[in-house]
């Protein structure tokens, strides 16, 4: 089950800025990319579910974080079902993020009091999520909206958490604009976590660059 609530996320959402997010069918790789996060600063981490066997993978990496990174908190993205949902929980992901709206898998999530955050693009869509006790919406995919979708959704619920993934880079102009327009956090893919870094194995570089976005993000908060 999840090591830590769904406060303790939310709050660590909100303190961070970011959620790192990658996926690699190889747990080599993926432990590395995680380490690298983690000494970068980073305390959160979705892993996308998107290869065969990504649950094997998962499995194996939440071990090695409750193991070897103390306060690293992970969680999935792209879970499409409650049955995918609850098996990952089973497995002690700390939150589920997912590409849709899907009232199934809110209902499991909330009956483990597990955080959920779905991607949402319309304010109906929004209104009902958070109905059903959502404490994080994900606009999804955000270069599609962008930051002005994000400034007239709090105009009429300023109480709406959002954070926007796909769109998002690591260039100081982008984060402020999505910061400026009142976000919570940011997800980040592959801006952050690029093919080349993963080709080349450049993890210390990966370490760098997490630590500069992280610090940048900090500034456009206060």
């Amino acid at each position: 089950m999840a090591q830590y609530t769904r406060l303790e996320v939310i709050q660590q959402m909100k303190e961070s800025g970011m959620v790192p997010l990658f996926y690699h069918k190889d747990i080599n790789v993926a432990k590395a990319v995680l380490k690298a996060c983690y000494d970068g600063g980073a305390r959160l981490m979705e892993f996308t579910s998107r290869g065969d066997f990504a649950f094997e993978i998962f499995n194996q990496l939440i071990k090695y974080a409750i193991e070897e990174l103390p306060g690293m908190i992970l969680g999935v993205g792209s879970v499409t079902d409650a049955a995918a949902a609850s098996q990952y929980m089973l497995a002690g992901a700390n939150f589920i993020v997912t590409p849709v709206f899907r009232e199934d898998i809110a209902i499991v999530c909330n009956r483990r009091k597990v955080l959920w955050s779905p991607g949402c693009g319309s304010l109906t869509e929004i209104a009902r999520a958070e109905e059903l006790g959502c404490e994080l919406v994900k606009l999804f995919p955000g270069s599609t909206y962008g930051p002005g979708f994000v400034k007239a959704i709090l105009g009429p619920q300023p109480w709406t958490s959002i954070m926007p993934t796909g769109g998002v880079s690591t260039e100081v102009e982008n984060l402020k604009g999505w910061f400026d327009a009142g976000v919570t956090c940011v997800g980040m893919g592959s801006k952050l976590i690029s093919k080349e870094i993963l080709a080349n194995e450049s993890y210390s570089k990966l370490t760098e660059d997490v630590k500069n976005t992280l610090e940048i993000i900090r500034e456009l908060k206060h």
